[in-house]
C-alpha cells in the first residue's frame, strides 16, 4: 500500500472510531438522569449509574476533542488567519500540527504509559467504590493522544484541500 493508501486508511479508521464516539453521548445523558431517581427512589445503584457514566464520557470526551480537530473548530484562531491565502493558511496549520500537536500527543503517550499500563493489568476498580472500569478513564487518555497523532499524520501529510 503506498504512503497515500496508508493516510487514507488511517483516515478512515479514525472516522469509523469516532462515528462511534457520536452515539455515546445519550447513554451519558440517560446515566446522568438516571442517578437521582436511583438514589432517591430506589435507594440503589446510583453510584454505579455514575461510575459507567464517568467513563462513559471520558471516552466520549477524548474522541470528541479529536472530532473537533478534524473539523478545524479546536484549536483555531482565525481572526487573523482569515485574510491569509489558502495557501498559507494550510501550511500554517501542517506547521502547527507538525510542531505542536504531534509531540504533545507523543508525549502523552509515553509519560502516561506506568499509570495507564499498571491500571489495564490491574483492572483498577474506581477507589470510592470499588466498582470495576476506573481503567476505562485511563485508557480514555490513550485513546485521546492516539486519535490526535494519528490525526496529526493525516493533517500533516494528506492531500491539500480535504476537510477545509
Amino acid at each position: 500500500m503506498s504512503g497515500a493508501g496508508l493516510i487514507r486508511a488511517l483516515d478512515r479508521s479514525i472516522a469509523a472510531i469516532l462515528a462511534v464516539g457520536r452515539f455515546l453521548a445519550l447513554p451519558i445523558a440517560v446515566l446522568l438522569f438516571l442517578q437521582w431517581p436511583l438514589r432517591d427512589l430506589l435507594r440503589a445503584y446510583s453510584r454505579e449509574a455514575n461510575d459507567v457514566g464517568q467513563w462513559v464520557f471520558a471516552l466520549y470526551v477524548a474522541m470528541a476533542v479529536t472530532a473537533a480537530t478534524r473539523a478545524k473548530t479546536h484549536l483555531a484562531t482565525d481572526v487573523v488567519a482569515c485574510r491569509y491565502s489558502l495557501h498559507s493558511r494550510d501550511l500554517l496549520w501542517r506547521l502547527g500540527v507538525v510542531f505542536g500537536l504531534s509531540p504533545w500527543a507523543f508525549f502523552v503517550l509515553v509519560a502516561s504509559k506506568p499509570i495507564v499500563a499498571s491500571s489495564i493489568v490491574g483492572l483498577e476498580a474506581f477507589p470510592d467504590t470499588a466498582n470495576p472500569g476506573y481503567f476505562l478513564v485511563k485508557v480514555a487518555v490513550w485513546l485521546l493522544a492516539g486519535l490526535m497523532l494519528g490525526q496529526s499524520v493525516v493533517d500533516a501529510f494528506g492531500r491539500r484541500g480535504e476537510r477545509q
